[in-house]
């Protein structure tokens, strides 16, 4: 079975993101790392290349693969920063219907720009999903 390719490593999370050349991509980033520690108490860290993740579970499937995955995350990619394990918890679709401007996919939240939702509830649903995730 193959190994999972997106692990923790030890890439600075600050070095990562002023690598960001999309300057308003960049201070985006650099909020939502602040508003995710608040929502979850967790340090921000790199899990592969790209995605700022915050916590981590274990996960196994039927079909026997397993591995471990940031319990909420996100990524800053050219089309839009993904946010990674909120748009699925339990209560999100009440709450996305007041986000703001966003799109979803699989289990994905996509924001072109902060300043395009409510912050508010963007930290209240990183929060939801983390504890969700975190009580299993």
């Amino acid at each position: 079975m193959s190994e999972n390719k997106t692990k923790v490593t030890e890439v600075s999370v600050t070095a990562y993101l002023d690598t960001i050349e999309d300057t308003p991509r960049r201070s985006d980033a650099k909020v939502l790392v602040k508003l995710m520690q608040a929502a979850t108490g967790e340090k921000a860290r790199m899990w592969g290349p790209s995605i700022v993740g915050f916590g981590s579970y274990h996960y196994k499937y039927e079909s026997g693969r397993e591995g471990d995955a940031p319990t909420v995350a996100f990524s800053p990619r050219k089309a839009a920063t993904v946010i990674y394990g909120v748009a699925g918890a339990e209560g999100a679709a009440a709450k996305l219907a007041k986000l703001g401007k966003h799109t979803t996919g699989k289990g994905c939240l996509y924001i072109k720009k902060l300043a395009d939702v409510d912050l508010k509830i963007l930290e209240s649903m990183v929060a939801a999903a983390f504890k969700a995730k975190s009580d299993r």
